[in-house]
Formats: C-alpha cells, sequence, structure tokens
C-alpha cells in the first residue's frame, strides 16, 4: 500500500446520491493526486431475448442504443456542469459483476458507490449492490451517504476485534488519516448479546479489553492522534454504528477479513450490517484485500 490511491472508480446510475458519491470520489482523488474514473452500468438482456424473432432483437438492440445515448449524455453533462473532465465507461450487465471487471480491467485502488439499494425484500435475499461489490471486489469500497454540505474526513473509527488481519485496517486508516490531517479512534464493542452482568464485572471486562488496546505495539514517530475506546453494545454494528453518530465521526474504516464465506453469504458481515445501519460514509476492505 505504497500509494492508497491512484486510480479510482466512481459507479453512478445518475442519481442525487451518486452524484454525491462523485463529491467524496473527488475529494479522495485531490487528496492522494488520483484519476477518477466514472460507470454507469445499464441492465443487461438475458440471452434468451437475443433467440426471438428479428424483430424483437432489432427492438432490444434500438432500447439499449437509446439508453447508451441518453448515458452519454448524462455524463457529457455531468462534466460540464462540475466543470470536469475524467474517463468514463458505459457498460451493461449485472451491475455488481460489471463494477467489480471493471475495476480490475482498470487497476483502480478504490470503487467509490453510492448506498443506494434494491427493495427491502431483495436487500434481505441478495443484498443491495454495495452489499454485492464488496463480496466480490478485491479493492476496498468506499460507500457513500447523502448528506449536506461538503464531505470532511477529520475523525476516523476503526473498529477492531484483535483478530490477526486487523492490521489491513490500521494500515489503511493510518494512511488515510495521513492524507487527510484525520485523528484515528480504535474500538473494541464488548458484545453482551442477550447476558445479563453485574456492573462489577461489566467494568472489570471492560477495564481489561481497553488495557489490551492500549498495550498494542504503535507505529514509529507516529504523528497522528489515535484514541482507544472500549464500549458495549447488545450486537457489534449496533455498537460500532452508535458510536459514530455520538463521537461525530466523519469515517468508518472496516474490514469483512475475520469472517467466514458462509457467514458473509447468509447472514452478511458485521461490515455489510454497518453499511446497512450507517448515516456515513464506510471504507469497507474486502476479504482479499486482507492478504498481506
Amino acid at each position: 500500500m505504497t500509494d492508497i490511491v491512484n486510480t479510482i472508480l466512481w459507479a453512478t446510475d445518475f442519481s442525487d446520491e451518486s452524484e454525491e458519491a462523485f463529491m467524496y470520489a473527488g475529494i479522495f482523488a485531490k487528496t492522494f493526486d488520483a484519476k477518477v474514473i466514472g460507470l454507469h452500468v445499464l441492465p443487461g438482456f438475458s440471452p434468451e431475448h437475443y433467440q426471438s424473432a428479428i424483430v424483437v432483437i432489432d427492438e432490444l438492440k434500438k432500447r439499449m442504443d437509446h439508453m447508451k445515448n441518453a448515458a452519454v449524455g448524462k455524463f457529457e453533462s455531468f462534466q460540464k456542469a462540475k466543470d470536469v473532465t475524467f474517463k468514463y465507461l458505459i457498460k451493461d450487465g449485472n451491475a455488481a459483476k460489471v463494477i467489480v471487471e471493471t475495476a480490475e480491467e482498470e487497476k483502480a485502488d478504490l470503487i467509490v458507490i453510492g448506498r443506494k439499494g434494491l427493495s427491502a425484500l431483495e436487500r434481505l435475499f441478495i443484498g443491495n449492490v454495495a452489499n454485492q461489490v464488496l463480496r466480490h471486489s478485491h479493492i476496498p469500497i468506499l460507500v457513500t451517504k447523502k448528506k449536506s454540505g461538503k464531505p470532511r474526513f477529520k475523525k476516523i473509527l476503526v473498529p477492531t476485534d484483535f483478530s490477526e488481519q486487523e492490521e489491513v485496517e490500521r494500515d489503511y486508516a493510518w494512511k488515510l488519516a495521513k492524507g487527510f490531517d484525520a485523528d484515528i479512534t480504535l474500538l473494541h464493542i464488548l458484545e453482551l448479546h442477550d447476558y445479563a452482568f453485574p456492573p462489577r464485572v461489566l467494568d472489570e471486562m471492560m477495564d481489561a479489553v481497553l488495557k489490551k488496546l492500549k498495550q498494542r505495539k504503535r507505529r514509529e514517530k507516529e504523528d497522528i492522534e489515535i484514541t482507544e475506546d472500549v464500549t458495549r453494545a447488545i450486537h457489534a454494528p449496533v455498537g460500532i454504528v452508535d458510536y459514530a453518530d455520538t463521537h461525530k465521526i466523519d469515517l468508518i474504516v472496516i474490514s469483512t477479513c475475520a469472517q467466514s464465506k458462509l457467514e458473509r453469504f447468509f447472514l452478511g458481515s458485521t461490515t455489510e450490517k454497518v453499511i446497512s445501519y450507517s448515516h456515513m460514509p464506510i471504507f469497507a476492505i474486502p476479504p482479499s484485500s486482507c492478504k498481506r
């Protein structure tokens, strides 16, 4: 991770939320001297459609051409309105799959995408596009949230569970903090689930975890303010989001490194739940990025 971000892939559906995501992409690009590539994915037609009558095939092609031309017009209008110039791509197919494949083809280091999802029922069973990208991407994803005002990154939160892979999260957070001149908070959530503990026992548990958190080896000559903290919650995702809201965090850096493939598929990782619950941007690190 010598250069944390050189190329940013901005996935857009031209909604207000994806336009907001471009603002985040621009801030990252300016901070890390990176280039931005825009991507719009049109819905792909099933192969069965192309086995239909010629008249049907012609109509489908006309519709695709119309949508592509419309997308070109939207990109051009957007660039003119924002007074920016960047490479843009228009493809068709499954949105999440095309985003991941394009990121690899363009050698992107970061995917920026809005949190606009599908219906509640679709999210329940297959997750939104952002979560699908996270499950298959080999690079980090910045999932943005529509907020008023210019985004700022002065307070970065890094949830930690003392796993071996968490050093990757800390490395990313440290480089982001250096770029944005931000502070870092390392947070451990003491998950209580439905168990009841006496107050004294809870205090002892939290003190022990905080002591362990503070005993970690810090970077040499570290010039970033780092705070360690412990809080308790019934479940980690809720605790992370509540803490971030209460402490006015600007960015959460979190990975899915410690989750099994089975859990990610059926239950969703802590990261995916934080993305769903949170009202702030998430810098999500996929499992493949955890391999050192």
